[in-house]
């Protein structure tokens, strides 16, 4: 397959994921980001432009740059948390694809108790266990160091911002797609769990 041939392919996948984050509430306006890296290259990445909504992205929408953040194709700028998602790919060379949502469960569980336990089946197959990232400014340099720091775990495919929202990684971005929409269902069973049987955090 020809080089202009695979750019439009991960650029369609990246528009129909980002898309269905939108649509399963995994993201609102204009918050939240996904990428992935261009296949054969590991050194460039594909990444939704700031200030897209995700439930209105286009082929125009995303930007080709380098792990150090230069654009080499596209419009506009990247998205302001551009240096984490590049820290991941650096830290992590098995990860393809990285996305950043504002879901409302799995945010307000870690505020409010600081952890997210694994109460479903899927999540203990798929995540196994979910890191915390304390809250740091978004876009600040502090709150990427937080987040490239946690995800240099090869054990860490998921982790929850406090009071901002989630990472997800995976060996592709449909892969990465799942784990968002597992962490965020298995945040809503926590919450339902906690409310139904007056539990403490981390007691099921």
């Amino acid at each position: 397959m020809s080089w202009p041939a695979k750019l439009k392919e991960l650029k369609d996948e990246l528009i129909e994921v980002t898309r269905k984050l939108y649509d399963r509430g995994l993201s609102s306006g204009t918050s939240g980001n996904t990428s992935a890296r261009l296949p054969g290259m590991p050194d460039k990445v594909l990444i939704k432009a700031s200030g897209r909504s995700f439930g209105e992205v286009g082929e125009k929408d995303f930007l080709v740059v380098n792990l150090d953040g230069e654009v080499l194709e596209g419009e506009g700028k990247p998205s302001k948390e551009i240096r984490f998602h590049l820290g991941i790919y650096r830290v992590r060379p098995e990860v393809n694809a990285v996305i950043h949502g504002h879901s409302p469960y799995a945010t307000a569980y870690v505020t409010a108790f600081g952890g997210l336990p694994v109460v479903t089946a899927a999540a203990e197959m798929g995540l196994r266990r979910v890191a915390v990232v304390d809250f740091a400014p978004p876009g600040s340099e502090e709150l990427a160091h937080l987040v490239i720091e946690t995800f240099r775990d090869p054990e860490v495919k998921a982790a929850v911002l406090t009071r901002h929202g989630f990472v997800t990684v995976g060996e592709n971005i449909r892969k990465a797609y799942y784990l968002a929409d597992v962490l965020e269902d298995n945040a809503k069973v926590a919450c339902l769990l906690q409310s139904l049987k007056g539990l403490a955090a981390g007691d099921f």
